[in-house]
């Protein structure tokens, strides 16, 4: 394992959890529109204490526990559509925790945190779905956040703690610094056939084992799934 670093000890800007409410035209249930807390928070292994998803099978579990959006990313978005109310603050895309400073380009897989006093381990991306067509009124924004790479990235819970509005993200430890969530982005979206990446990504142990498997079975079917259902939804 790599001693820390000082590269990160950032104040969180934003702390945020949602009810699972009614969401776009067709009021699908979710937990995206998460509202700022001002209060401490109980982090455990299935999340924080009042933070809920609509779909249980493709959101929340032990390895997407926590999301983190950068702040940083709200410039391109604002530069993209113009100030929106949405994007004058942290929340648009269903986050967790935001931070400035920390992004795709630096965070990798089996980065460790501490959040207050809670530890934390990146584990995965975020898979952009059709929820963020929704959420911004544009049916292609899914397919923007995936086609830039601005996707944000979900934690694992190593031990839980509390979390007060305020505390920073401190980092502990890398464990795999050279995966970083741009490296694994630009195979899964990019660069999506090769194979010596993806046997990489399919052995890389911090990964959360729903993405090695994704790997591991593009390897085998030397194919690229479809991301229609997943970008579009119920729009597809």
């Amino acid at each position: 394992m790599t001693p820390a670093n000082d590269m990160t000890n950032l104040p969180v800007l934003s702390l945020r959890v949602g009810a699972v409410a009614p969401l776009g035209p067709n009021g699908v249930l979710s937990g995206i529109d998460k509202s700022e807390v001002s209060v401490p928070l109980q982090l455990s292994e299935a999340g924080f204490v009042g933070d809920m998803q609509g779909d249980t099978v493709r959101h929340g579990g032990p390895e997407k526990t926590v999301h983190h959006y950068p702040f940083d990313h709200y410039a391109f978005w604002t530069g993209e559509f113009g100030e929106q109310p949405i994007l004058a603050n942290p929340g648009a895309f269903g986050e967790n925790i935001a931070t400035l400073g920390l992004t795709e380009e630096e965070a990798a897989i089996g980065d460790v945190f501490r959040l207050g006093s809670a530890v934390i381990e990146i584990s995965q991306g975020r898979q952009p779905c059709w929820k963020l067509n929704e959420r911004f009124a544009q049916k292609d924004m899914a397919r923007k956040v995936q086609e830039t790479g601005r996707t944000g990235w979900y934690y694992r819970v190593i031990e839980p703690g509390t979390v007060v509005p305020g505390d920073h993200l401190s980092l502990l430890e890398r464990r795999s610094p050279e995966w970083t969530l741009a490296r694994i982005w630009s195979t899964f979206y990019v660069n999506t056939l090769d194979r010596s990446e993806l046997t990489a990504i399919a052995g890389l142990s911090r990964l959360a084992s729903g993405w090695r498997a994704h790997a591991a079975k593009r390897l085998e079917s030397g194919t690229v799934e479809d991301w229609t259902r997943r970008l579009q939804g119920i729009q597809g």
